[in-house]
């Protein structure tokens, strides 16, 4: 069902109004196994979430935020209050999609209260519906620990970029039969412990079919299959912000170029003095008015 968003001209910078306004919610995205496939994008601002959100089942503030807002090497350095800031700026900007938040680095993995305590924040300080967080089967705990408490959870496995330093790198998962059996196992733990729907990132096509098949919540893919029960991408990503991505990456625009192009245009413009032009300036008669 698609939805319209209309936007008053007074407040749209901040505050979208949707026609109808009605966010989807978790159990709805759980009943899509199998069905039509899930939309999932990265949000980390207001605005992109705005104009995202009529086209998005969910909305993911991913700790990628750290490389492509904050130039961090990594997702290791990114903090809780980092991801609860750009969580609630996602929020406030959409109404439609489900909102799901990262759990950054260091916030979850010591203890089932630990991870409590944190995705609890998580969920009242921002408004969003579920946390993402990363690991296979010695995350399972967890994930019911969060789960029985009424916070929604969706899992994450095989290439886990927290994990980047046990795991050598970036590169593709699964590629033997130990690791494509290891990883299919921590897919049924997490998704037996409850998650409502499970990221598989960066293994092999063979692989994301049988995890696909095997568990009972949506499979979303990120480098994985077509097969699965829907796709998530970094925005800035598919939208051609970066002159380097990821195989799995496909790239929907030249953002990165149109941008500079635009600011080309401008610089000239401002150097040359044909901006601001007539049509940007205040007639003296308007300015003594005000």
């Amino acid at each position: 069902m698609s939805t319209t968003f209309t936007l008053d001209t007074a407040t749209s910078r901040a505050n979208p109004t949707p026609a109808p306004m009605r966010r989807l919610t978790v159990p709805a995205i759980q009943r899509r196994k199998g069905g039509e496939p899930i939309v999932m994008l990265t949000a980390y601002t207001a605005r992109m979430a705005q104009l995202l959100d009529a086209h998005c089942d969910l909305l993911l503030v991913g700790d990628s935020l750290g490389q492509v807002i904050y130039g961090l090497p990594s997702t290791l350095s990114v903090t809780l209050d980092m991801m609860i800031a750009h969580g609630a700026a996602v929020v406030r900007g959409s109404y439609h999609a489900v909102v799901v938040i990262d759990m950054p680095f260091g916030s979850y993995e010591g203890s089932p209260e630990q991870a409590f305590a944190s995705a609890a924040r998580v969920m009242a300080e921002t408004g969003a519906a579920a946390v993402k967080l990363e690991g296979g089967a010695a995350m399972a705990e967890t994930v019911a620990f969060l789960t029985k408490r009424g916070i929604p959870v969706i899992g994450h496995v095989g290439l886990t970029p927290q994990a980047v330093n046990a795991l050598g790198g970036y590169g593709a998962r699964g590629r033997d039969a130990a690791e494509q059996a290891k990883i299919l196992a921590d897919a049924s733990a997490i998704a037996e412990a409850g998650a409502f729907a499970l990221v598989v990132e960066g293994v092999v096509e063979p692989l994301a079919k049988k995890i696909t098949a095997a568990v009972a919540c949506p499979v979303i893919g990120i480098g994985a299959s077509a097969d699965c029960d829907g796709q998530v991408l970094v925005t800035e990503d598919m939208l051609g912000l970066f002159d380097r991505t990821a195989r799995f990456v496909k790239r929907y625009d030249d953002m990165a170029g149109r941008i500079s192009a635009a600011v080309e245009t401008y610089a000239v413009e401002v150097r040359s003095r044909a901006f601001p032009g007539p049509e940007q300036l205040y007639p003296a008669e308007v300015a003594n008015k005000q």
